[in-house]
């Protein structure tokens, strides 16, 4: 995993800035209902969206939590008072605090399907009766947008998806969390080229391939052989899943 204190300098720049943060503000936006309450932005990160959640519902008080402190930094910055440092598997509010709970680009980091019991457990646990939940699934998967890159990788030993949208939707369920609605928005910004690929598959990214093991290079020369290294192949589309307590 990434060490996200020393990746928050360059976060926000490498991953499609202000314009992928837009698109997933107004995505997030489409499924919450506009009410005054209050939001907790789970894994808020840079609070590059946080801060956008908060002001497009004025009347809403948003609050964002992180694990990072280089990440608390930078968001506390951006919404200064309103940034919190917690664990989303035990998050240190009381029950029933918040109208709405969003996690974007959190749970295709947790490592096993006791951190995503975990991480859904206090989502509802936080949340009123009635309040939604807000997430993004299928991470990975929606890096696969048949080019050419993806050929390459395509028999690569891969790590099973803590995000899988058939996963959440039925953990969520276990937790009183009832599938409410969907949506999407482009990855503004993360098309990937076979350079920057290669560079991501020496850091231990898109394969379970330890450290050495000399199957990566076999993989990296696949994605040198490819044509246009620096041109970014199409953006992804990442998919959002919205769930209702009951």
């Amino acid at each position: 995993m990434l060490d996200y204190d020393k990746e928050a300098r360059v976060y926000d720049a490498s991953r499609g800035g202000e314009q992928r943060a837009e698109a997933a503000t107004d995505a997030v936006l489409d499924l919450i209902p506009d009410r005054p309450g209050r939001l907790l932005d789970l894994a808020c990160g840079t609070g590059i969206v946080t801060r956008r959640l908060a002001a497009a519902r004025p009347a809403t008080r948003v609050t964002g939590a992180d694990l990072a402190p280089g990440m608390i930094h930078r968001a506390a910055a951006r919404l200064p008072g309103a940034i919190v440092r917690a664990d989303s598997r035990r998050l240190p509010f009381p029950d029933a605090t918040f109208d709405a709970v969003t996690s974007i680009w959190l749970l295709h980091l947790l490592t096993g399907p006791d951190d995503l019991a975990a991480v859904l457990a206090e989502c509802a646990r936080v949340l009123r009766p009635g309040g939604v939940y807000v997430t993004t699934v299928d991470k990975a998967a929606a890096h696969d947008v048949g080019s050419d890159i993806e050929a390459a990788l395509a028999d690569r030993p891969i790590r099973p998806a803590a995000d899988a949208a058939d996963l959440v939707t039925a953990g969520a369920a276990r937790h009183g969390l009832a599938l409410a609605g969907r949506s999407a928005f482009p990855g503004v910004g993360q098309g990937r080229s076979p350079r920057s690929t290669i560079a991501d598959l020496h850091r231990g990214w898109f394969s379970m391939l330890p450290s050495g093991d000399p199957r990566r290079e076999t993989y990296a020369a696949r994605l040198a052989a490819l044509p246009d290294q620096d041109r970014p192949r199409p953006d992804p589309t990442f998919s959002l899943r919205a769930f209702r307590k009951q």
